[in-house]
């Protein structure tokens, strides 16, 4: 048996044996205690106290604490917890008088005496909110320790991807080859057109900067970032013949919320490194833009022959499985993604979005 399923098996029979226990309390240890035959409507409200434990425990744990308590809304954390368990009173009062349930204690205690209506005690209603209170206690803190462990375990899955990560950014999301064509490239320009050489070794050194210091951290700028795959583009533009047209889209201007770095590249690298062929016409389309929060990305390219020589093309560099697992980790439930290859145009599609909220 793997570890996590034992893991998993061990806390449910930890629970069921805790409730075991309460039921013991409740149906054998203190009723048995009394040495008495009772009504059946005593049986019926122990089980209704129980019910009300359990619906009261779990619903804390699963629903009102993560939705209110974590999310920083205390005063509608305790005005939930106390109304409810207010309510959960009124229910067994109400009960209570339906069944004239003190004339029925009253009989099984004391048959020989007659009935004698006594003004209502509260001190049962006391103890049972006092068993839903310390329901709801140890439920929270069970809460809020399975909370922990899980921004635990995602941060350190972050950061174990974060470390796998490194070397694909640097070695082969823009790797030397790009950096050693690229620098060819501008050094050829340097011949005919001083200023174009001049205005692609800026956005060479801009991209070097942003690869060597933003992808350090977590997040960075969606202005940052988009500027890189700006850059990328025109630098990649400049490698590949007449023969590519393209149909790139980018907003002008983007607000400054921040995004992990390096999650949008990958997709547009892909169009380059496998939608360019050498010796067909080929076809890149970039869309990029806001709505709202949600960053949109679209790209498509022809399915073209890889040249197995080719030292771009060959290499996963960071690949959409690395990518999919950061996306998975860092926007999980926020993020669209749809990939289409096998249409009859033979073209590769990619449709993703973000929600940066």
């Amino acid at each position: 048996m793997k570890p996590t399923l034992f893991r998993k098996n061990l806390a449910v029979l930890v629970h069921v044996l805790a409730w075991l226990l309460v039921a013991l309390a409740l149906f054998v240890i203190n009723p048995l205690s009394w040495k008495i035959d009772l009504p059946t409507e005593f049986w019926i409200k122990q089980f209704l106290i129980l019910t009300i434990l359990i619906w009261s425990f779990y619903g804390n744990i699963l629903y009102v604490a993560p939705k209110f308590l974590f999310k920083g809304n205390y005063w509608q954390y305790l005005f939930i917890v106390l109304f409810t368990g207010l309510a959960f009173v009124l229910i067994l009062q109400k009960y209570d008088t339906w069944v004239e349930f003190s004339r029925l204690m009253h009989e099984a205690f004391r048959p020989e005496q007659a009935y004698v209506p006594k003004p209502k005690s509260y001190t049962w209603d006391i103890v049972f909110y006092l068993q839903y209170a310390l329901s709801i206690g140890i439920s929270t803190s069970i809460a809020a320790v399975q909370k922990w462990q899980l921004e635990d375990l995602v941060r350190r899955q972050l950061e174990e991807q974060k470390k796998l990560s490194e070397l694909s950014y640097l070695k082969a999301q823009i790797n030397p080859h790009f950096f050693f064509n690229t620098l060819n490239n501008i050094y050829a320009l340097i011949n005919f057109d001083v200023e174009q050489a001049k205005t692609a070794l800026l956005k060479l050194s801009r991209m070097m900067r942003y690869v060597l210091y933003e992808t350090e951290k977590d997040k960075t700028l969606l202005s940052s970032e988009i500027s890189f795959i700006k850059d990328y583009i025109s630098l990649m533009q400049m490698r590949v013949s007449d023969k590519v047209k393209f149909d790139i889209r980018i907003q002008e201007k983007f607000e400054e919320i921040p995004i992990a770095p390096m999650m949008i590249l990958p997709f547009i690298e892909n169009c380059f490194k496998h939608g360019v062929s050498g010796s067909q016409e080929s076809y890149i389309k970039i869309h990029l833009g806001m709505e709202g929060k949600r960053l949109t990305l679209q790209t498509e390219n022809k399915i073209s022959e890889k040249n197995q020589a080719s030292p771009e093309t060959s290499r996963k560099g960071i690949g959409l499985t690395n990518t999919l697992r950061r996306l998975s980790l860092l926007y999980k439930n926020k993020h669209i993604l749809t990939i289409d290859d096998t249409n009859p145009e033979k073209l590769y599609r990619v449709t993703l979005s973000i929600d940066l909220m």
